[in-house]
């Protein structure tokens, strides 16, 4: 079976960390597939609030996730300190890429829990249609 391969831009735009809590754990006792796409929603929702933003208003235009791909690597367990790194791919009229690489240092080891990969797409709510990627975000996504 052919696995998803994610590669990572080198263009690290932010740094996000997040707490694996207990009740991100599944019967496995292991951080559940669902919830590391909640800790991807997260870490892109706390990226834009640091820049005075949300997924429905970025300068007047909303954000919508159109597609996601995630590569599971190794198991993350109650108590571990998730970083997120985010990347920015490709940057198109309507939409842009962001790269995750979510890691964590478990007895001073860094060990790669995920990569993950999220097409969003500038959304005009107000008239329900896609909208150009603002300028001031483009700004923000070339950091």
């Amino acid at each position: 079976m052919a696995r998803i391969k994610i590669t990572i831009p080198d263009n690290k735009i932010a740094s996000v960390n997040i707490p694996v809590r207990i009740t991100d754990i599944n019967y496995g006792n292991h951080l559940g597939n669902d919830v590391l796409v909640s800790i991807v929603h997260e870490a892109r929702a706390k990226w834009l609030r640091s820049n005075g933003y949300s997924e429905i208003d970025v300068e007047g235009t909303g954000l919508i996730m159109s597609d996601l791909a995630v590569e599971y690597i190794h198991e993350s367990f109650y108590g571990d300190e998730l970083q997120i790194d985010i990347s920015v791919g490709e940057i198109a009229r309507v939409s842009f890429e962001l790269y995750y690489t979510i890691q964590t240092t478990r007895n001073e080891k860094i060990i790669l829990i995920a990569r993950a990969k999220t097409g969003m797409v500038c959304y005009n709510y107000a008239i329900k249609k896609v909208a150009a990627v603002p300028e001031k975000l483009k700004g923000l996504l070339a950091e």
